[in-house]
């Protein structure tokens, strides 16, 4: 039996798996994101800890036996989080995480002090990365930065409270922007871009090696005889690639989550940090992988869902079936944007509005501007050398017929969509927990049963492709205002 504990900016979710990784049992626990000013976004690491505990104890009531069973446990997380600790192991203030956006001076100050950071770092130097974080804090809160012991990933605090040690696997630990990439190592010069060395960070593993065992007391908790393997695990996205099967190079996937995602795998490093591409390593040996990110994906859709009081899903379902781009059109840079802008102060934008517009055309408009910013990530993945051919859907927008026909019909590229079950980073976990105990195989990480594919309609990708020239004009546009 294998444990995949996955910790999202909203919840953490376990999944207990057998050899044949079919899910025995599952459970999840919510937390709360703290803004206590404008552009922050915090969470308190010991709220992570306790959810995990919970989830898990309610596992261990509802398969005992199984639980039992445990011979190893994956880490998956948001990525990018600060978790300052002091030296006795406890955190010395709220975790900073990948959506806060405060630290804009302190990304330019480093890009423009530091060459290296687009060089071996291999990406743009965001405020949602860690590296930002930390030079804000060093700037603000003199006296936290000096008691700074440890600086650790989420998903890596989880891995504290279960092991003692300090670790972080490859994927997660290139989102700092501290390592060099290509060498999966940390980089001496970027630390000290921020002022700290390599004793403030953790050991650095593959996501499929062993990190250490499940603490004694913890084990009699949860009735192991034998002491699981905690095993490096991943950064979410990368654990994510690991639960639909993308290991190898030349696979992807489309995630329509809180943010969007377009995951491609490579054999090697491919940084592109003109167009903002995100270049890091996999969770797996030896690869690496390119992801281009939007920041409000089915937040975009969310957010539009509040303003008419009614649930996504049924507004979705209201438009019916689409046969052509809307007359309306919304660039979905709610909270800044990424790929291909690197823009933390641009916001959304509706155009095109007339008497005649009505609530279809706006949902629709929505549905579309998402669509169009992921097509902006597929062309910036292009421009580094990655060719996309198919994508594999996953998220909770991918549930969306409607919103699946009209991406494939914007990138023109057939859309997979998994079959019924879980796909996700738990998994994608669990397989990594799975790999340490019996050695990386790609098999371990295989592509799920596919339950449709979504082919591009021929007459709408001419349309659409006319719609993304005249959509992409509209960012220098607003940016100018």
């Amino acid at each position: 039996m294998y444990l995949g504990l996955d910790f999202g900016t909203s919840s953490v979710k376990a999944i207990l798996i057998d050899e044949e990784q079919r899910i025995i049992s599952s459970a999840s626990e919510a937390f709360e994101v703290y803004r206590p000013h404008p552009s922050w976004a915090e969470q308190d690491p010991e709220d992570w800890w306790a959810g995990c505990a919970k989830a898990l104890d309610r596992i261990a009531d509802e398969a005992p036996k199984a639980m039992a069973d445990v011979r190893a446990i994956g880490l998956s997380g948001q990525m990018h989080g600060a978790t300052l600790l002091g030296k006795d192991d406890r955190p010395l203030r709220p975790c900073i995480l990948w959506n806060d956006t405060r630290s804009v001076a302190q990304s330019l100050q480093l890009e423009e002090g530091q060459p290296k950071f687009l060089t071996a770092g291999g990406n743009r130097v965001m405020p949602g990365f860690t590296a930002p974080k930390l030079q804000w804090v060093r700037e603000h809160e003199p006296q936290i930065f000096q008691q700074t012991a440890k600086v650790l990933l989420p998903k890596d605090y989880i891995r504290l409270c279960l092991t003692g040690g300090h670790a972080s696997d490859m994927s997660d630990s290139a989102g700092t922007l501290w390592m060099d990439v290509a060498a999966r190592d940390w980089c001496d010069d970027l630390l000290a871009a921020t002022g700290l060395s390599r004793d403030h960070m953790p050991t650095l593993v593959e996501g499929t090696h062993g990190t250490g065992t499940v603490r004694p007391s913890l084990c009699q908790r949860w009735g192991w005889t034998t002491a699981p393997i905690v095993a490096g695990g991943g950064g979410d996205n990368a654990a994510a690639a690991c639960g639909i099967g993308a290991v190898r190079p030349g696979s992807a996937f489309v995630s329509l989550g809180t943010s969007g995602v377009i995951f491609a795998t490579t054999d090697a490093f491919r940084p592109n940090v003109e167009s903002a591409v995100h270049a890091f390593c996999h969770a797996v040996p030896d690869t690496w992988h390119q992801m281009g990110v939007i920041l409000s994906a089915a937040d975009s859709l969310n957010w539009v869902s509040r303003l008419f009081g009614e649930k996504p899903a049924d507004l979705v379902t209201a438009i019916g079936t689409v046969s052509g781009p809307s007359p309306v059109k919304f660039l979905p840079y709610l909270g800044g944007e990424r790929t291909p802008h690197n823009d933390a102060e641009i916001r959304g934008n509706f155009s095109n509005l007339s008497h005649a517009t009505q609530r279809g055309d706006l949902v629709q408009s929505v549905l579309e501007g998402v669509c169009l910013g992921l097509k902006d990530c597929v062309e910036a993945l292009e421009q580094a050398g990655t060719r996309i051919d198919r994508l594999l859907a996953v998220g909770g927008g991918a549930r969306s017929r409607t919103w699946l026909q009209i991406l494939a019909s914007v990138l023109n590229v057939p859309v997979d969509l998994p079959a019924e079950g879980d796909f996700g980073a738990s998994l994608g976990a669990a397989r990594l927990a799975q790999a340490s105990v019996r050695g990386y195989d790609p098999d371990i990480f295989s592509v799920p049963p596919l339950a449709d594919t979504i082919s591009p309609t021929p007459e709408q990708v001419s349309a659409y492709e006319d719609a993304y020239g005249s959509w992409k004009r509209l960012y220098p546009a607003l940016k100018q205002v």
